[in-house]
């Protein structure tokens, strides 16, 4: 395919992605997002791979702009790495955030291409439930069928597939569209 041909069908697959995502979730989110500023409970943000760049980034934005306080266990290498040698990577996320006493007026948001499953990201899977456990919500902007994250999450917001060669980078793309938007929606919502 040629450069302007994939450009061309990049950006259109973009277009179809925000013409289809759920506003109702987007609106739910932003909700959500207000109660939590409102009830001064944390956000913890987690993601693997891009999606922890994505997570390292927002907790800046939804901290500076947003008055949010908010964490991402993958900014601390050394202590993450210390509960994969001593632990597992599977309970990495969900020792973190027993050691950061979650709480029922916190709240978790997950960004992730797939959602997490049994075999992919147990990490998250792990660390989804034992929010739930807590009684904090559960935040989730993922793609593909929305995994675990969507059975679990109280706002999944789902990056609809529109190539399947292409998920990855729409899903990661979409989390950054769409953390933006939330934390820029906090002072505009109605």
């Amino acid at each position: 395919m040629e450069s302007s041909d994939y450009i061309e069908t990049y950006l259109t697959e973009t277009s179809q992605i925000a013409a289809s995502i759920d506003r109702k979730a987007l609106s739910a989110a932003i909700s959500e997002l207000k109660s939590l500023k409102s009830r001064a409970g944390r956000l913890f943000i987690l993601g693997v791979g891009g999606s922890a760049g994505n997570a390292s980034h927002s907790v800046n934005d939804f901290r500076k702009i947003g008055r949010i306080e908010a964490y991402a266990p993958t900014d601390n290498v050394s202590e993450l790495t210390a509960w994969v040698n001593d632990a597992s990577w599977e309970v990495s996320f969900l020792e973190w955030l027993k050691e950061s006493r979650l709480q029922a007026r916190d709240a978790l948001l997950v960004y992730s291409v797939g959602g997490g499953s049994e075999k992919v990201s147990r990490n998250l899977v792990l660390a989804m439930d034992y929010a739930k456990q807590q009684g904090a919500r559960v935040l989730s902007i993922v793609s593909r069928d929305g995994g675990h994250a969507r059975k679990v999450s109280d706002v999944c917001i789902l990056v609809p597939v529109v190539h399947p060669d292409r998920i990855t980078p729409h899903a990661e793309g979409w989390q950054a569209i769409v953390w933006h938007l939330l934390v820029n929606g906090l002072d505009s919502h109605q």
